[in-house]
């Protein structure tokens, strides 16, 4: 499994304006909902229920919302870099500009816990964040995850 398996290039974007994790969430709600035919209600209501349970932050900047959907038959990703970053609840009580969403089918099973895995350890390469940092365009961050994935097959 690679993001490029998980990642439709209609699902990365750029925002600027989201002043707030609630807000962000609904325009990711609304995404999922878009590209992969999703209840943007539901998938909003779940990434909240998650968020209830403690912060998705990962800290430096990052976050990974994450729930189980009832209607998916396959782990999707949506990506998300905020022009201004926003308070989401982080341990480090750094604001977060960098979210990878993950939603999950609710039998899932493992697939679930190797894509989050996949996005943390992707996130981590302080390389990969400053590239993300350093642009805005959807299809130049996609090109990043993508390439990303590429580097980890060799």
């Amino acid at each position: 499994m690679d993001l490029t398996d998980i990642l439709d290039n209609r699902a990365v974007r750029s925002h600027s304006g989201v002043l707030n994790k609630s807000r962000l969430l609904h325009l990711v709600s609304n995404q999922a909902a878009a590209i992969y035919n999703l209840d943007s209600r539901g998938v909003y209501d779940a990434l909240v229920t998650r968020e209830k349970l403690g912060s998705t932050s990962v800290g430096r900047g990052i976050a990974i919302p994450h729930a189980r959907i009832g209607d998916l038959t396959q782990v999707v990703g949506l990506f998300t870099r905020l022009s201004d970053p926003i308070e989401f609840d982080s341990l480090d009580h750094h604001p977060v500009d960098l979210v990878f969403t993950l939603l999950a089918p609710v039998h899932g099973g493992a697939e679930h816990l190797k894509a989050l895995a996949m996005v943390s350890r992707t996130l981590r390469d302080d390389g990969i964040c400053k590239k993300l940092r350093a642009n805005h365009l959807p299809e130049k961050l996609f090109a990043v995850l993508s390439q990303t994935a590429f580097r980890d097959a060799a």
